[in-house]
């Protein structure tokens, strides 16, 4: 089992190219047609309507940052089950996590779905609907490293250690909970500065999922005191 790159470089091209077409948007290279009584007319778009669609971004980008990390998350689970890797073996670390998820579960369903409780705990302290909720930053990227034991560590000049996930989070919660207008966030950058914020991004994310691949290579999910 293998990070897909292929689905997440398919999700950053989608994400690129709405970016590239809101720099376009400021620099006056795409207007609205608007056509009435046989004739049509060319117009620039509005700032407001413009602020509004580069605040959408935040939202794409904030999709795109959320929907990777449980890709990874679950690329991991998805390896201890596919191996047939036992509870005992795992690390503590992964063992707590999982011990901590099944306080969530109605006893009679884990019950009904154990046949071999060291292998099923696994399946069923796994689910990827409970991993995030509009809380992913670089800090707590950081923590989910350390519980689960692959590296966080990435090229600081090419991702600022990704520094830009707390400010595409802060956006993006506040157009959701409607603190915010999506034209009060959107005036505060130019389509320039976005694309540098959507850059480090998903760099970001390309080295985090490189050290998450490393981690599954190497099974660094396995306990190491527990080895025959």
């Amino acid at each position: 089992m293998t990070i897909s790159f292929e689905d997440f470089n398919q999700r950053s091209e989608e994400v690129s190219k709405y970016f590239d077409f809101l720099q376009d948007l400021q620099q006056g290279k795409i207007k609205l047609i608007t056509e009435g009584q046989g004739n049509s007319k060319a117009k620039k778009i509005d700032t407001e309507l413009e602020n509004t669609l580069k605040a959408s971004g935040y939202l794409l980008l904030y999709n795109l940052i959320e929907s990777t990390m449980k890709d990874a998350i679950e690329a991991i689970f998805n390896k201890l089950q596919n191996q047939g890797v036992s509870f005992d073996n795992i690390k503590p670390e992964l063992k707590k996590i999982l011990l901590r998820n099944l306080k969530r579960r109605d006893p009679d369903q884990i019950f009904a779905q154990i046949q071999d409780i060291s292998l099923d705990i696994v399946k069923i302290g796994f689910k990827r609907e409970e991993l995030f909720s509009g809380n992913i930053d670089a800090r707590l990227i950081r923590d989910i490293a350390s519980k689960y034991g692959f590296s966080a560590d990435t090229e600081y000049t090419e991702t600022s250690n990704g520094g830009d996930l707390l400010t595409v989070k802060t956006n993006r919660n506040d157009l959701a909970h409607g603190i915010k207008s999506f034209a009060e966030v959107g005036k505060e950058r130019g389509a320039d500065e976005l694309i540098k914020i959507k850059d480090k991004v998903v760099e970001y994310l390309r080295q985090i999922l490189e050290n998450i691949q490393i981690y599954i290579d190497n099974q660094e999910y396995l306990d190491s005191t527990n080895t025959p």
